[in-house]
C-alpha cells in the first residue's frame, strides 16, 4: 500500500503493472496534427513542386535578363558595324535594322584599349542601349564646334575610366577621320551644370555617368572627359606636359572648366 501511494506520489506506476499508453509518448510536444485525407496528399505535394519550380523559373529569367543586356549590346555592335560601312560607301542612312529608329553616325576608335564603337544618332534611351550616342543638340561628329557623344558607365563607356591625359581617339566620319587628344577629364553634377555646346569651341566631350562601380543607376553625376583635335603643327599635350610651357587655371565663371594656353609658335589659345 506504501509503496503504490509512494509510486503515484511520485509519477512511477506501481512495481508489477503495465503503464497504460500515453497520449503523448516520449517528449511532449502537444498533440500531432491529424494527418491529411488520402485524396489531398497528392495536392500538397504537388502544390510545393510548383512552387519549386516557380521560383527556379524566376531566378533564371533574371540571370538571362542580366546576361541578355551584354550579348544584346555586342550584337547590335556588328550589325552597326555593317551598316556603318555601306554609309561610308555610298554616304547613305542605313539603318542597322529594319526596325531600328536610329543610324549610325561616326566611330569612334582608340588603340590603346582596342576600342572601336559605332556611334548613333541621338542619346535617348533606345539608342543607348545599343551603343554611344551622339548629343543631336551638340556639332555633328566631324564638323567644328561641341560634339558630345555619351554612353552607359557600365557597358560601352566603361572604358572612358581607362583613358589618360595625352591618350589619342580617333573619331571616324563622313567627312574623313579626325583625331583627338585627352586634354582633360572632371566629374560634373547634372543637377546644378550643363554641358555648354556655345559656338566658338572645337572640341569632343565623352560623357557616362558616375562612379563606374555605383549600384544604383541613373544618378545625377557625370564622368566628362575633355578631347581637343590634334592640329597639324601643334605640338600635342605629352609634348606639352614634358617640356614645362602647359599653363593652367581655373575659371570659376566657366563652371570650373580648365583653361589650358598653349605656347605655340603662332600663339594659339585653347579654351576648354
Amino acid at each position: 500500500m506504501n509503496s503504490t501511494v509512494f509510486a503515484i506520489a511520485s509519477g512511477m506506476h506501481p512495481r508489477g503493472k503495465e503503464a497504460p499508453p500515453s497520449d503523448c509518448p516520449g517528449r511532449c510536444r502537444g498533440k500531432e496534427a491529424p494527418p491529411l485525407p488520402r485524396h489531398l496528399r497528392g495536392t500538397v505535394a504537388s502544390a510545393r513542386r510548383w512552387l519549386a519550380n516557380g521560383l527556379l523559373l524566376a531566378a533564371l529569367l533574371l540571370a538571362a535578363n542580366a546576361a541578355w543586356l551584354p550579348a544584346k549590346a555586342a550584337l547590335a555592335q556588328v550589325l552597326l558595324h555593317d551598316s556603318w560601312q555601306q554609309t561610308l560607301a555610298n554616304g547613305g542612312t542605313h539603318r542597322p535594322w529594319p526596325w531600328a529608329d536610329t543610324h549610325a553616325v561616326a566611330r569612334l576608335h582608340q588603340p590603346r584599349l582596342g576600342i572601336s564603337q559605332v556611334v548613333l544618332a541621338g542619346d535617348s534611351g533606345r539608342p543607348l542601349a545599343f551603343g554611344p550616342g551622339w548629343a543631336e543638340s551638340s556639332a555633328r561628329p566631324g564638323e567644328p564646334g561641341t560634339t558630345v557623344i555619351s554612353g552607359h558607365r557600365d557597358t560601352h563607356f566603361r572604358w572612358l575610366q581607362h583613358l589618360r591625359d595625352g591618350d589619342h581617339v580617333r573619331l571616324e566620319t563622313t567627312n574623313g577621320p579626325r583625331d583627338y587628344v585627352v586634354t582633360g577629364h572632371r566629374v560634373a553634377d547634372s543637377r546644378r551644370e550643363r554641358l555648354s555646346t556655345a559656338p566658338g569651341h572645337d572640341q569632343l566631350l565623352l560623357v557616362t555617368c558616375w562612379p563606374f562601380d555605383a549600384t544604383a543607376p541613373r544618378g545625377p553625376l557625370r564622368y566628362v572627359v575633355t578631347l581637343r583635335p590634334v592640329l597639324e603643327g601643334i605640338p600635342d599635350l605629352t609634348r606639352i606636359k614634358a617640356d614645362g610651357r602647359r599653363q593652367e587655371r581655373i575659371d570659376q565663371r566657366k563652371w570650373g572648366q580648365r583653361t589650358f594656353v598653349i605656347e605655340a609658335p603662332d600663339s594659339i589659345t585653347n579654351v576648354l
